[in-house]
Formats: C-alpha cells, sequence, structure tokens
C-alpha cells in the first residue's frame, strides 16, 4: 500500500466529484419560463398546485401541501395533527435540530429516545419507555435515508392513540417493505433544502392519506383559510408558510430525475458497503434491507473504531481520508438535548411550553442521557450523498481511500500534527 497522500505520498483520487445542487439548464428554463410569465404567486400559477399533486402520487399519498421549509413542514404536519400545549412528543435525540425544535414550535414539549447503534434510526424500546398519558404523537427520522421499522412502531403507537408524523428529510424516495415513506404514519414531513436529495434550495412538503390532516394543514400554512371560502375568510390563526411558483417549478424539473438518482444511490450504496465490509475499524451503518426495503441514501454513514486504528481521532482519520480526495463531516457533533436551547430551556416568554399551566409534567434536558446517540456522535464519519452518484470505478475509489487509510493509521498515529 502506498504512502498516505496527507503523509506526502500520492491521493487516491483527485478527479472531482459530482456537484451538488448540479443545475441543469432544464431546471433553468423551468425557473425562467416563471419568471417571464409574470405569476410568481401559487394563487395565479400553476406549478406548486402540479407540485403537491405529483410529489404526494410519487410518495403514495392522496394529499401534498408544500411549505417554505423543513420545519415548517414538521411544525404544521404536528399542529395539523392537533398537538399543542401541555402535549409531548417523542423525538430522536440524534436528528438534525429542526424535528425537536418545532415542536416548540407547535407548543408542546419533546421527549428524546435514544438510537438505535445500527441504523442511528430512533430506538422503539427507548421510546417506549418514555410515553407517558401526555404522550400525543412521536416523530420518526428515516436518518440517511434509511426507513424506521413502521409496522413495529405502528404495533407500538396505534394502541395508545399515538400520532406518527415521519420526518422524512433525508428519505425521498425510500421504500419500507414496498412501499414508499412519508404516508405510512398519520403524515410525513420532507424538506427541499440545498443539500436534501430533491432539493430547489429551500423549501419543503406535508404528505398524508388523510382528507382532515391535509385540509388542516393547507389551512395553516395559508394564513387560516379554507379552499372554496372567500380569500378573506380566515378559519384558524395560521401562517403564510406558502411556497413560491419559482421553487415549485424548479422541483417539478427535478423531479424528472428523482427515481433514477434514488436507485443509482441505492445500488452504489450498496456496492459500497460490501466492499468496506471486511476493513477493520470501518463499520458501515448500513444494514442488509428487508424484503421490498430501499435506503434513499441522502448520507452514507461510516463508525469508526479507534481501537482498531491505532488510536488515531475521528479528526485525524477524516483529515488522512480528505487527503485521499474524500470528502466527509462528523456530523452531529452533540445529541439534540445538549445544545443550549434544551440545556437552558430558551424556549419563549416564561420558559413556555414546559412552563404552560396546561403541561403537568416536569422536564429537565441537563439529566437526559442517551448513550448510543453520545457515542455515535464521536464516531460517526458521514459521506454526502452526491458521492453515490458516479460510476462503479468512483466507488471503488472511495473503497481504496478507506483501505488505504486503515492500512496506513499506525503510520498516522506515530506522526506528530
Amino acid at each position: 500500500m502506498s504512502r498516505l497522500a496527507i503523509l506526502g505520498g500520492e491521493p487516491v483520487r483527485t478527479k472531482p466529484w459530482p456537484e451538488w445542487p448540479d443545475g441543469r439548464e432544464e431546471d433553468v428554463a423551468a425557473v425562467a419560463e416563471v419568471v417571464r410569465s409574470g405569476k410568481w404567486w401559487s394563487y395565479v400559477g400553476e406549478h406548486t398546485g402540479e407540485f403537491e399533486g405529483e410529489f404526494a402520487a410519487y410518495h403514495e399519498a392522496r394529499h401534498g401541501v408544500a411549505v417554505n421549509s423543513g420545519t415548517t413542514a414538521l411544525q404544521v404536519g404536528l399542529e395539523a395533527l392537533g398537538v399543542g400545549p401541555g402535549d409531548e412528543v417523542i423525538v430522536p435525540a440524534y436528528t438534525f435540530q429542526a424535528t425537536a425544535t418545532s415542536v416548540i414550535l407547535a407548543k408542546a414539549v419533546p421527549v428524546f429516545a435514544d438510537v438505535e447503534a445500527e441504523t442511528m434510526n430512533i430506538d422503539l424500546k427507548s421510546a417506549a419507555s418514555v410515553i407517558t398519558a401526555r404522550t400525543k404523537a412521536i416523530v420518526p427520522v428515516h436518518l440517511a435515508g434509511l426507513p424506521v421499522d413502521m409496522g413495529r412502531l405502528r404495533e407500538m403507537m396505534a394502541p395508545r392513540g399515538i400520532a406518527i408524523l415521519e420526518d422524512a428529510a433525508q428519505a425521498h424516495g425510500a421504500v419500507w417493505r414496498g412501499r414508499k415513506v412519508g404516508a405510512l404514519g398519520e403524515a410525513g414531513a420532507f424538506s427541499f433544502q440545498a443539500s436534501k436529495n430533491l432539493c430547489a434550495g429551500e423549501g419543503g412538503a406535508i404528505v398524508t392519506n388523510d382528507d382532515d390532516i391535509a385540509a388542516r394543514a393547507a389551512g395553516l400554512r395559508d394564513c387560516g383559510r379554507v379552499e372554496g371560502r372567500p380569500f378573506y375568510e380566515h378559519h384558524l390563526p395560521g401562517y403564510n408558510f406558502r411556497m413560491t411558483e419559482m421553487q415549485s417549478a424548479l422541483l417539478r424539473s427535478r423531479m424528472r430525475h428523482l427515481e433514477a438518482e434514488t436507485q443509482e444511490r441505492w445500488e452504489n450504496g450498496r456496492r459500497l458497503t460490501e466492499e468496506l465490509s471486511g476493513l477493520a475499524g470501518v463499520a458501515p451503518l448500513d444494514p442488509t434491507p428487508g424484503d421490498g426495503d430501499r435506503r434513499a441514501y441522502h448520507l452514507y454513514p461510516v463508525q469508526l473504531r479507534s481501537e482498531d486504528l491505532g488510536g488515531i481521532t475521528r479528526e485525524r482519520f477524516m483529515e488522512a481520508l480528505r487527503a485521499e480526495g474524500i470528502p466527509c463531516t462528523a456530523g452531529y457533533g452533540r445529541p439534540l438535548y445538549r445544545n443550549p436551547v434544551f440545556q437552558n430551556h430558551s424556549f419563549g416568554p416564561k420558559g413556555c411550553p414546559i412552563s404552560c399551566r396546561h403541561y403537568s409534567g416536569s422536564v429537565d434536558y441537563r439529566s437526559v442521557s442517551c448513550p448510543t446517540a453520545e457515542k455515535l456522535c464521536q464516531e460517526v464519519v458521514w459521506l454526502l450523498h452526491n458521492l453515490l452518484l458516479g460510476r462503479p470505478e468512483d466507488i471503488a475509489d472511495i473503497a481504496r481511500a478507506f483501505e488505504k487509510v486503515t492500512a496506513g493509521c499506525g503510520e498516522l498515529a506515530g506522526q506528530a500534527r
């Protein structure tokens, strides 16, 4: 094995990786057409309504409600489910902050569950242990595009009357047991932020098969209006979370490629897992799929075992991997409950919703402990999904770089920084 690039050797790869977002001329044309038309608002244009229908149909849902971000998709989804003051909502500890802060924005209290070591998804035993009489909903995250076991989750929550809002922000096109994620619970929330597998810079959507949830979500998104009623008649204290026609046109253009790109990532991700499976100190967090499953691979996560890598730190391993031409990141550096907003209860006036008179529970996030989430935050390396949009030889480059760095860890550990 040749000398590590970080120590002066030749890197495994010098070619660039596929860019993301990868603006295409057809995307430019779609947005330019809207700009030229002057129909920039969903009330006068056609793209937002068409996108809602197309996106919902792709995810096997009857209804789609487009909003201006994934965070607002979660907030509106929760409120459409009836979540509010006095309620608790179970969320995983290892995820983006919006999964939990959307609960605060809905004036309810997030309760953290640990995650599974093999999947990084919510641990259902941990979730069961924090259910109380105040639990109104649970937000499972299909993290890194890996579907949660929705069958077990429904069996656990349905008898208790606990609603399921899927956080599918990283899971466009993911499939669980032959069905797309998003409408396997009561509703699902997606993000179209720039890094996402389907993106428009910003944006989000709620999908559902429930007519009433869809109607409430649409009203909350659009100033409390009700379809078919007068424009200045407002039935809810709603928000203006609408999506622009330019975003919708861009998303419709990009949706033409979503299925093919999802399948390409799927095949390359499984190929990479096979390539990395025998390396000491490196554990792809990519479990064998169940029958009819397909991961969407927003991220490709790898757990490092420092004791098998000469004791080098994750940061040093990533430096060496980047020097070989493989971009990577550490991802979430702490479980959500260790962020200052939760440690300091920095929520709103007088500490609401925890201090809300409707809330009968007691929460101190400083005492929360989710050991698996803590461990993952220290040991996981992420590869971003654009690396999986290459050819088999590109995947081979990733595998060779991992092999080279793991083989050279002893020398790396002996080098002074």
